[in-house]
């Protein structure tokens, strides 16, 4: 009886204020898609970072000339044994002749024989081992091997993709967390609003021994079915949004394949979306009917 008469009463809250509720709704939904874009952005951001930063976290491991095959091999199989490293690749003395030419183009005429260039591994670093202590420490280690002559890479490019990738996280999640409290301000001052309309009422059920816990269950589910309607229209709406995005990127690529959904799906963002709804319209209207249920006197 107490749990049906919560539901209907919270329903009917939901009805009495359409124009409050309804307004609450589109503002929960407007912050709930802003809140998804975000996350999908920076999603999709995280993936270019870690592919740029496996780009930049390239070790050039040289070879000392006098290095013989057996002895090359024995080096790469110790390189594909160290922790951290995602793929290692031979670079012989030819290859890299044929690479400087097509890097140098014309002025690599101006040498005679780029046979002088050693031959070499390319290991990719991954995960946080590609960050910059890890690759620091890592070329530290292998520049101590025998038949090993150098061990280089891009260490400013490692650091500044590291830096930017920081920046970039710390701005997304200070948006997100503004736009966070700004849906439970806005859901929380519909509640309130709700509450005050109908603070006779709840005057008059103090008087006949409601306790706060009955009184407040209505108002929680009327905050529930708020977030739960602006969760499902924000995420019909991201749905199409992104979707248009990913296929604005697909174009622009000239056909090719952009990252599309976490999970390979929509439904996941979108449960996720309508599941973030509810908990904001629950916490919003939680305090708020906390607070404003204590006002009300009973003379």
């Amino acid at each position: 009886m107490a749990l049906s008469y919560t539901i209907l009463e919270g329903l009917a809250g939901f009805r009495r204020a359409k124009l409050a509720a309804a307004t609450s709704v589109a503002a929960l939904a407007i912050a709930l898609v802003l809140i998804g874009i975000f996350a999908l952005l920076g999603w999709q951001g995280q993936n270019v970072a870690e592919t740029l930063r496996q780009r930049a976290s390239e070790v050039e491991v040289f070879l000392e000339d006098d290095t013989s095959p057996e002895t090359a091999t024995g080096v790469g199989d110790r390189l594909r044994g160290v922790a951290g490293v995602d793929s290692v690749r031979y670079i012989s003395r030819q290859e890299a002749s044929e690479i400087f030419a097509q890097d140098f183009g014309a002025e690599a005429d101006l040498y005679d024989d780029a046979q002088f260039l050693p031959a070499s591994y390319r290991v990719r670093l991954g995960g946080d081992h590609a960050s910059p202590d890890s690759l620091a420490a890592f070329v530290e280690a292998v520049g101590g091997w025998s038949s090993v002559d150098e061990v280089a890479y891009d260490r400013a490019s490692v650091e500044a993709v590291e830096r930017n990738l920081r920046v970039i996280s710390g701005v997304g999640l200070a948006v997100a967390l503004l736009v966070v409290v700004a849906a439970l301000l806005l859901v929380g001052n519909t509640v309130r609003l709700s509450i005050y309309a109908r603070r006779m009422l709840i005057r008059t059920m103090k008087l006949v021994g409601a306790t706060n816990g009955f009184i407040r269950r209505p108002f929680l589910v009327e905050g529930v079915i708020q977030g739960l309607a602006a969760g499902v229209v924000a995420g019909l709406a991201l749905w199409g949004l992104y979707g248009l995005f990913l296929s604005f990127i697909a174009s622009a690529d000239g056909g090719g394949s952009a990252v599309g959904w976490p999970g390979g799906s929509p439904l996941p963002s979108i449960l996720a979306l309508v599941a973030l709804g509810v908990v904001l319209g629950l916490m919003a209207s939680s305090v708020a009917v906390r607070r404003f249920i204590r006002q009300v006197r009973l003379s």
